[in-house]
């Protein structure tokens, strides 16, 4: 009588093969830009714009002015301190955008005293 043995390569390499395309997906996800409209963002109208683009770290988030329109991750922290760290990089804000939407008038304001 004759006994096949079958070797585990074959299912060894498919398991290699498909958790190599499941890191390349996840990796090409990780590196995808956020765009500044999408839902994961802030966005910020500065009362003076600014001469030149400019790009700072605010919260461990980079957010991106140009002119007067910034915007940038959401980073955690509440809406209106994020704001405050705003205004203490770029200035005075006439406009802080959450995906839940705008700061009311008092959030402003704070916003902007700090």
């Amino acid at each position: 009588m004759i006994t096949q043995t079958h070797s585990p390569l074959p299912r060894l390499l498919l398991a290699a093969g498909l958790a190599m395309a499941g890191t390349l997906a996840s990796f090409g996800v990780t590196v995808t830009p956020a765009h500044a409209g999408a839902s994961t963002a802030y966005s910020a109208t500065l009362a003076t714009g600014l001469e030149a683009p400019a790009r700072k770290v605010v919260n461990g988030v980079l957010w991106n002015c140009n002119g007067a329109a910034c915007a940038g991750a959401i980073d955690g922290a509440r809406p209106v301190n994020t704001c405050r760290q705003v205004v203490k990089a770029f200035g005075n804000v006439t406009r802080f955008a959450t995906p839940k939407g705008d700061l009311g008038a008092e959030d402003l304001q704070r916003c902007n005293a700090a």
